[in-house]
């Protein structure tokens, strides 16, 4: 008999942030997508904004290197 395969941990957690998001628009599939891609805009926005803010700060010295 064949031993039946284990779950993934990884892909039931994202199976029900699935659920989750879908459940957060009331069943909306279209509302879901629209907003996982306005959220997903916002955090590469921020993530642009850190980028440069480190990007300044490292060019005035505010960061040291890490030199192990």
């Amino acid at each position: 008999m064949p031993a039946s395969p284990q779950p993934d941990p990884l892909e039931s957690e994202l199976e029900a942030a699935i659920e989750s998001a879908i459940a957060a628009c009331d069943g909306d599939l279209r509302a879901t997508i629209r907003a996982l891609i306005v959220a997903n805009h916002f955090l590469e926005s921020e993530v642009g904004e850190l980028m440069k803010a480190v990007s300044h700060a490292y060019a005035r010295g505010r960061f040291q290197t890490y030199s192990g």
